[in-house]
Order: C-alpha cells, then structure tokens, then sequence
C-alpha cells in the first residue's frame, strides 16, 4: 500500500500533489455534509466524539508531522520552531478577530468577528472554512518539502508522511462538513442547500494547499518557519474552537474519548507512513 501511494504521488510535481490530496480533504468534507441527505438529526454524542476526534487527530499532526520535523530540518534548534509556532497562532487569533463567524449550535448572538448582518449560514460556514485554512496550509507545506528531500529515500519518506497527514485531515474534516450542514437542515433548509453550504468550507482547502506548497518550494529557508505556522494555527483551532465546541454539553466524556482517538489514529497514520 505505501509503494502504491508513492508511486502514485510522484509522478507529479510537489504543487500538484498537494492539490490532489486537498481535492480529497475537501471531498471528506462534503461527504460529512452529505449525511443530510440520509438522517434528520444526528446524536449529540456522536457529534462529541465527532468533534473531539478532529480535536485529537490535528494535536497529533501538528507535532508528529509538522513541529518534529520543522526542528529537524533545523537540525535542532528550536528557534524557527518556535516563532513559526507563535506566528501561526497569532494569524489565527487576527483572523479569528475579524472574520465574521459562529460555532455550530450557537445564534447569532454570539457571532464574533467584525458585526455583520450576513445570514447564520454564511456566519456557519465561515465558521468551518477558518478552521480550513491552516490545514490546507499544513498538506500543501508537507508536500512542498518534498521538492527540497536530499534524496530518493528521503523522498519516499516525506511524501508518505505528507500523505499520512493528507489522510488524516480528511478524516477529522467529516465532522466538519457535518457540523454546518445538519444544524442548517434542521433550522428549515432544504436538503441540497444545506449540503452545497456544508461542503462550501472545504473549497479553501485546496487554494491554501496549493500555496502553501508553492511557497515553499519557492523559498527554501522558510521550511521550519512554515511547518511550524501550520501548526500553530491548527492548535489555535483546536483550543479556541473545537475542544470547547465538542464539551459544550453536559457529558464531555464522549468528546474527551474523542480526542484520545483522534490522536491515537493520526499518531499510527504518520508512523507507519512517514
């Protein structure tokens, strides 16, 4: 199976490696955004667990497949680590403070972000596609540091994990897809809208990918600093969004089993593939 996605992915540059792998992160999540055309409602439960899980699985890609390997492409020092890190959160915090936005299960009431009178489902959407945004940076930054491998089997090593993490978002990226289009379906929209504004999200996907990918191809000794952006943005998502979404309800313990799942999957998918 390794063999096969290797072989699969390098025919193509870096650039259009990333675009397919974010072509099929954006896809999970219109797949999550499809289950409004087979349920009415989903339990809260699994939507916890739901949640928690995309919580785990980005906390264990953010170290296993973007900080571990930003410090050794600085061959230890933890300095580009480090500033990468605080600048990937502190993008996150600004976009966080003007993008207009609110988490699945609240009201308008409590959008943040610059006042706007746009539509709850607009304000849901972007809601996801914030969350988007630092991981399809994270699958483009990863396979943009393949162009860079010192070698064949260096090569090998980095596209798998690139396709480790690829596999990875797009597992925690259901429930995203999920998480906008089940509350619109049942505030009243129909079916095929609710599933076009769930899916919608993921579209930035494969736009931050794509660049991502070509930045640091372009720009050599950004490496560290932008595996470790992404990862800073990932964990703001997490700690800012997802964790406190999915423990928002009285039994918690189902996102908390969520999140040691999450990242128990991502840890496995990274070693056995990168």
């Amino acid at each position: 199976m390794e063999d096969y996605l290797f072989q699969f992915f390098r025919q193509y540059p870096p650039v259009i490696q990333a675009l397919i792998a974010t072509l099929f992160t954006w896809f999970v999540t219109a797949a999550g955004a499809s289950l409004v055309f087979f349920v009415k409602k989903v339990n809260q439960h699994f939507m916890d667990s739901m949640l928690g899980l995309a919580a785990g699985v980005m906390i264990a890609a953010s170290f296993w497949s973007l900080l571990a390997p930003a410090i050794e492409l600085s061959d230890g020092d933890w300095k580009a680590a480090a500033i990468g890190f605080l600048a990937g959160g502190g993008f996150l915090y600004v976009v966080d403070k003007i993008l207009p936005h609110i988490n699945p299960g609240l009201d308008t009431r409590h959008a943040e972000g610059i006042k706007t009178s746009w539509q709850r489902s607009v304000l849901l959407v972007l809601a996801i596609t914030m969350h988007n945004i630092p991981e399809g940076l994270a699958v483009g930054v990863a396979f943009g540091v393949v162009a860079h491998a010192a070698d064949a089997a260096a090569a090998q090593q980095m596209t798998l994990g690139a396709i480790a993490l690829a596999i990875g978002i797009g597992i925690q990226n259901f429930p995203e897809g999920m998480a906008v289009s089940m509350p619109l379906r049942r505030e009243g929209m129909g079916r095929l809208k609710a599933f076009l504004s769930g899916q919608s999200s993921g579209i930035v996907e494969p736009i931050a990918g794509v660049l991502g990918a070509w930045l640091v191809i372009a720009m050599e000794p950004i490496l560290p600093y932008a595996l470790a952006f992404a990862a800073g943005a990932m964990i703001f998502v997490v700690v800012e969004e997802l964790i406190p979404e999915s423990q928002r309800h009285s039994d918690s313990d189902f996102a908390t089993l969520g999140v040691l799942a999450g990242f128990t999957i991502m840890m496995i998918l990274d070693v056995a593939l990168g």
